[in-house]
C-alpha cells in the first residue's frame, strides 16, 4: 500500500471516465454553476507547464462547487482555426484539418493527465462543421439586422428596407455610414446594387473598403495586434497598408452598452479599465472648416472647443481621402514619401510613439471660422482616420502632442487659457481662464466649453456629438482555415446570404495565397462559381469568429436543430465564472460581449452579459538560460541555450556544446575556442557558466517545460497542488522545479496519516477529541473562506499546517481524517478519492457534501494573560475563557511574582484586558 501517485492516478482517471462521473444535465433541482477557462489553441507544441494554471484553478473552484451542491458546467473545447495550422500545411503539406485532430489528441492526452473534471461530452471544435454552422447562422443573422437608435437594439434589415420604400432615409434614426440622403420615391428608382450598396451602410455585418495589415508573404490581412514594429508577428514579415473590401463587422452600434454594462460585472478595476480606455467615451462637437480654393470643408471633432482659437495648424489622417485632393502640386513628392513611410507604421506604434515626431504639409490652407485667419493643413500619423472624423484642429497651447508638433515644425503656438492659479497643471488639464479668445475671454474652461458648443451650433459651424475610440471591427481574412462566409454574388455584385448552412470549407492541397490579395478559395472555381450564375465570397472569417459565442455551445453542445436549445440556454444563463489572460481584455472579451448583446437583442439568450465574474490569471515565466558569445568590440552577446542541458549549477560541459550545435544553426561560425570562456573542473571536464534571465516560457526561448514530464515524475496531484502554492492565482511568477518537493514531501506525509509501513492505519471510531476538532475546522475554515477569494496558494498552506498538527497529536481518528481526506480533494483529487475509499467509502467523495466549518470546535477553552506592573511584563498566567475580570484580578494579584513587585507600594488601580492582559498600577 505504498503511495505510488502515478499508479493511483491512473486507476481513479480511468474509474472517472467509465463512470462519466463529470457529464452534467441541463436539468437539475440543484442550482446551477458554469465555470469556464478560456478555451485553448490546439498548436503542435502542445501545452507547457504555463498553460495549466487557469485550468487547474477553474478545477479546484469547480469541484468545489459540486462538493456544495451545485450543478457545475465546466466543459473544454478548442479553438482550432487560425493562421498557424495554415502555415504549418504550408510548410508540410500536411492539411490543416489532419493537424489539428493530431494536435487536439494530444491536447485532449495532456489535459486527461492532470484529473481535470472537464465534461468531454461537451467539447467543441470551432473548425468542426457542425460547429461553425453555429458561426455561420450567426454572421447571417448580422449581415440581416441593423441598429436602430431609437428601439436601442438590432432589428431585421426587412423593416429597415420596408421603411425606406415608405419613407427613404430621412426620418430613420439608425446607427449607419450613409452619407446621402433619398426619398422613398429614390429609393424605388435604385437598382438592386444601388440599393444592396445602401444597405451595406446599415447592416451589422457590412463590407467596404477599409485600409488593412496586408502581408505578401502570409498572404492575408493581419489584426492590429498581429503586427509589431511594421512586420508580422508570426515570422517576422513586412507589412503594408492596404484598401480593400472587407467584411466588417458594426460593433461601434453596441459602444454604448458596452460601456454601461461594465457596471453589471464583477470584473476586476483594471480589465473594466482597459475595456472603458478601449470604446473610448468622448464628448464634444464636430467643427466645419473651410478649405481655401476648394469646395470641400473640413471636419474635425473635438471634445476642447474652448480652444479653438488656439488652433494654428490642422491634421489630418494620412489615410484621409482629401489629402490627396488639397495636396498641392509643390507639396506632393514630399506627401508620397510620408504616406509610404506611414504604410509600414501599425494603429498601436502611431499612438504610442511620443519621441518621435513626424509630418507633412499638404500645401493646403483651412479658413478659420470665427477669425477668418489661414490654418495650413499637415498631416501626420498620430492621428487615425476610423477616429472621429480622421482630422483635428491642433492646439499646441494645451495639448502635448499638438505642441510637441508645433515646435518640431516651427508652427505659431497661441495662449488661450491662463493657469497662472494652477502652476501644476498639465497642459491637458481643463483650468484657468480663457485668453485671446474673443467671445470666450474671461471665462473658465467648463464655460467656455458649453458656450463654444453652443455657438458652433447656432451658427451652422457643426453640432455636438458623442464619440468612440472604437472602430468597427475587421472580419475578413485572405485564409483558407477559416469559416467561409455562406454569401453569394450576383453578375452585378449583389450579396445576398446562403441558408444552406454548413457550408463548408472544400478539400485543397494548396494553401498558398492566390495572386491578387485573394484567398486560396478563390482557385477552387467549381466551388466558387454556382449553376445559378452566383458566386461564393472566397474569404474566410477571422480567429475571433468561433470564440465569441463558444460558451453557449457548451449549454446544448450537441443540438443539431439551433446553437442551444431555450430550456439550456434558460438554465445555464451565462456563465459564472470565467478564467483566462489579460491579452485577450480588448480583443475577443469585446467581440464577445458584442456578439452576446446581439443575440439578447434577437431573444435568444436571457442575460445581457455572457461572463459575471472574470479572473486573469498570471503568468508562469521560464527561467531562461544564455551562452555568452564574445564579440570583436569586447562585449558579448547572449545565445538562448535548451534547459535540459544544463546541470543544476547552470552549467554547460563542452561535450554537450558539441551535440547542442550539430542540429543549430544559430551557431555557424562560433569559434568554439577562442569566442567561448571555458573553465575546467576538478575531473578535467571542461564548461563554462551560464547566465539566467526570467522571461516568458517559449519554444523560442528554449525554456519550456513539458507537464508530462513532470507529472511522470511527482504525479498529477503534486503538480496541480505545486502550481497553486506558487503564489496568488493573478501573478506571475517563475517555475522553478526544485521547489516542487516540498509538496512532494506534503502529500507523502498526508498520505502516512492514513497508510504506515504500506498498512492502512487502525482507525478510531471514537468521538474526536477537541484538539483533533480544533485542528481540522480550522483549516476548514481557512480554506472556505480562501477558495471562495481563490487565494488557493493559502489554501495549500493551510493543508500542510493542518496535516503537520494532526501529525504531531497521532490523530487516527476516522471523522477527523475522512473529512480532511475530503477536505483536499478539490486540489488533489486522485490521492483523496484513493484514501477516501481506503476508509470504507463505496461510493466516490464526488457525491459527498463538502466538509463545514463548526464555529463551536474554535472557540478557546482558556486564555495566556501576560501579566504586567506598571505595562512592563513580570509574567503570564493561564485562565478558564469564562474567567471574569474580577476573577482574572483576583487570581493575578495571587501570584507570586506579583506579590514580590507589589510588596510595600499601593496598588492604584488594575487593568484587566479580556483574554489578553493583566496590568496592575503601583
Amino acid at each position: 500500500m505504498e503511495y505510488n501517485p502515478r499508479e493511483i492516478e491512473r486507476k481513479w482517471q480511468q474509474r472517472w471516465k467509465d463512470l462519466k462521473s463529470y457529464q452534467v444535465s441541463n436539468q437539475s433541482d440543484r442550482p446551477k454553476y458554469f465555470v469556464l477557462d478560456m478555451f485553448p489553441y490546439p498548436s503542435g507544441a502542445g501545452l507547457h507547464v504555463g498553460h495549466p494554471l487557469g485550468y487547474i484553478a477553474s478545477d479546484i473552484y469547480s469541484r468545489y462547487k459540486r462538493l456544495n451542491g451545485f450543478n457545475v458546467l465546466h466543459p473544454m473545447g478548442y479553438d482550432a482555426f487560425g493562421l498557424p495550422a495554415e502555415q504549418y500545411a504550408i510548410q508540410t503539406g500536411v492539411h490543416p484539418a489532419d493537424s489539428t485532430v493530431t494536435n487536439v489528441e494530444r491536447y485532449r492526452k495532456q489535459l486527461d493527465n492532470l484529473g481535470f473534471c472537464f465534461d468531454w461530452d461537451r467539447q467543441v471544435s470551432t473548425c468542426d462543421p457542425t460547429y461553425y454552422k453555429w458561426t455561420q447562422w450567426i454572421f447571417l443573422q448580422l449581415f440581416d439586422h441593423y441598429y436602430d437608435l431609437d428601439a436601442n437594439k438590432a432589428l431585421p434589415i426587412s423593416a429597415l428596407i420596408k421603411h425606406f420604400e415608405e419613407n427613404g432615409n430621412l426620418k430613420i434614426n439608425a446607427h449607419n455610414n450613409q452619407e446621402n440622403t433619398f426619398t422613398a420615391a429614390e429609393w424605388s428608382s435604385f437598382s438592386p446594387k444601388m440599393k444592396d450598396d445602401v444597405l451595406m451602410n446599415y447592416r451589422l455585418a457590412y463590407r467596404k473598403t477599409s485600409y488593412v495589415w496586408w502581408c505578401e508573404a502570409l498572404g492575408t490581412v493581419l489584426a492590429n495586434d498581429e503586427v509589431k514594429d511594421g512586420v508580422s508577428e508570426r515570422g517576422g514579415h513586412p507589412v503594408v497598408k492596404k484598401a480593400m473590401l472587407q467584411w466588417s463587422l458594426r460593433i461601434t452600434a453596441y459602444a454604448e452598452r458596452l460601456l454601461n454594462d461594465l457596471d453589471t460585472l464583477d470584473w476586476s478595476d483594471a480589465m473594466k479599465a482597459m475595456q472603458k480606455n478601449w470604446i473610448g467615451k468622448s464628448e464634444g462637437t464636430t467643427v466645419f472648416f473651410d478649405i481655401e480654393n476648394h469646395d470641400q470643408k473640413l471636419e474635425i471633432f473635438t471634445t476642447r472647443p474652448d480652444t479653438i482659437f488656439g488652433a494654428t495648424f490642422m491634421v489630418m489622417a494620412p489615410e484621409h481621402p482629401l489629402v490627396q485632393e488639397i495636396t498641392t502640386s509643390s507639396e506632393k513628392e514630399n506627401i508620397q514619401k510620408y504616406l509610404n513611410y506611414v504604410q509600414t507604421r501599425s494603429d498601436r506604434d502611431r499612438m504610442s510613439e511620443s519621441k518621435t515626431v513626424t509630418g507633412a504639409f499638404t500645401g493646403a490652407y483651412c479658413v478659420h471660422p470665427f477669425s477668418g485667419n489661414k490654418i495650413p493643413i499637415w498631416i501626420a500619423e498620430y492621428v487615425l482616420l476610423d477616429y472621429g472624423t480622421g482630422a483635428i484642429m491642433a492646439v499646441p497651447s494645451d495639448d502635448e502632442r499638438d505642441n510637441a508638433f508645433a515646435k518640431k515644425f516651427g508652427l505659431d503656438i497661441i495662449e488661450v487659457v491662463d493657469k497662472s492659479d494652477f502652476p501644476n497643471a498639465s497642459l491637458q488639464d481643463k483650468v484657468g481662464k480663457m485668453i485671446n479668445s474673443d467671445f470666450l475671454n474671461g471665462k473658465s474652461v467648463k464655460e467656455a466649453i458649453g458656450l463654444a458648443i453652443q455657438k458652433i451650433d447656432e451658427s451652422g459651424l457643426g453640432k455636438r456629438r458623442v464619440n468612440y475610440k472604437l472602430r468597427d471591427a475587421n472580419f475578413s481574412r485572405q485564409r483558407y482555415w477559416g469559416e467561409p462566409f455562406p454569401i453569394t454574388y450576383d453578375k452585378d455584385g449583389v450579396a445576398y446570404a446562403d441558408p444552406n448552412l454548413p457550408l463548408e470549407l472544400p478539400d485543397l492541397d494548396d494553401f498558398k495565397p492566390a495572386s491578387g490579395a485573394q484567398s486560396p478559395l478563390s482557385r477552387v472555381k467549381e466551388w466558387v462559381e454556382l449553376k445559378n450564375g452566383h458566386t461564393r465570397d472566397t474569404d474566410t472569417m477571422p480567429g475571433f469568429a468561433g470564440s465569441s459565442w463558444y460558451y453557449l455551445r457548451y449549454m446544448d453542445a450537441n443540438n443539431d436543430d439551433e446553437f442551444a436549445s431555450k430550456q439550456a440556454l434558460d438554465y445555464w444563463k451565462q456563465v459564472d465564472l470565467y478564467i483566462g489572460g489579460t491579452e485577450h481584455a480588448v480583443g475577443h472579451l469585446m467581440y464577445s460581449r458584442c456578439w452576446h448583446k446581439f443575440l439578447y437583442d434577437l431573444g435568444k439568450v436571457p442575460t445581457i452579459e455572457p461572463y459575471l465574474r472574470l479572473v486573469n490569471q498570471g503568468m508562469i515565466q521560464g527561467r531562461s538560460l544564455f551562452i555568452h558569445i564574445k564579440k570583436g568590440d569586447g562585449g558579448t552577446r547572449k545565445l538562448h541555450i535548451q534547459i535540459q542541458f544544463a546541470d543544476d549549477k547552470d552549467r554547460l560541459f563542452k561535450k554537450d556544446y558539441l551535440e547542442i550545435i550539430k542540429n543549430d544553426n544559430r551557431f555557424e561560425g562560433i569559434d568554439i575556442d577562442n569566442e567561448i570562456d571555458w573553465v575546467t573542473d576538478d575531473k578535467g571536464e571542461q564548461f563554462t557558466q551560464l547566465t539566467y534571465e526570467v522571461e516568458k516560457m517559449s519554444k523560442s526561448k528554449y525554456n519550456v517545460v513539458n507537464p508530462d514530464d513532470v507529472v511522470e515524475e511527482y504525479g498529477a496531484d503534486c503538480f496541480r497542488m505545486y502550481e497553486m502554492f506558487l503564489g496568488p492565482i493573478e501573478q506571475s511568477k517563475p517555475w522553478d522545479t526544485k521547489s516542487i518537493d516540498g509538496v512532494s514531501r506534503f502529500l507523502r506525509r498526508f498520505w502516512s496519516l492514513y497508510v504506515v509501513d504500506n498498512q492502512l492505519v487502525d482507525f478510531s471510531k471514537d468521538a474526536p477529541s477537541k484538539a483533533e476538532l480544533k485542528i481540522l475546522h480550522t483549516c476548514i475554515k481557512k480554506v472556505r473562506e480562501d477558495i471562495e477569494k481563490l487565494s488557493f496558494n493559502t489554501c495549500v498552506s493551510a493543508m500542510m499546517i493542518c496535516c503537520n498538527d494532526l501529525k504531531s497529536i497521532n490523530c487516527k481518528n476516522h471523522e477527523i481524517l475522512s473529512q480532511f481526506a475530503l477536505l483536499i480533494s478539490p486540489f488533489a483529487p486522485h490521492i483523496s478519492e484513493e484514501l477516501w475509499e481506503l476508509m470504507g467509502n463505496t461510493t466516490s467523495n464526488l457525491e459527498a457534501a463538502y466538509p463545514v466549518v463548526n464555529e463551536a470546535y474554535l472557540e478557546e477553552d482558556a486564555f495566556t494573560y501576560t501579566v504586567a506592573i506598571n505595562g512592563k511584563r513580570r509574567g503570564e498566567a493561564t485562565f478558564p475563557a469564562n474567567a471574569t475580570p474580577s476573577e482574572v484580578e483576583k487570581a493575578a494579584l495571587a501570584m507570586e511574582v506579583v506579590q514580590k513587585w507589589v510588596e510595600g507600594n499601593e496598588i492604584k488601580k488594575v487593568i484587566v484586558v479580556p483574554k489578553k492582559m493583566v496590568n496592575i498600577v503601583l
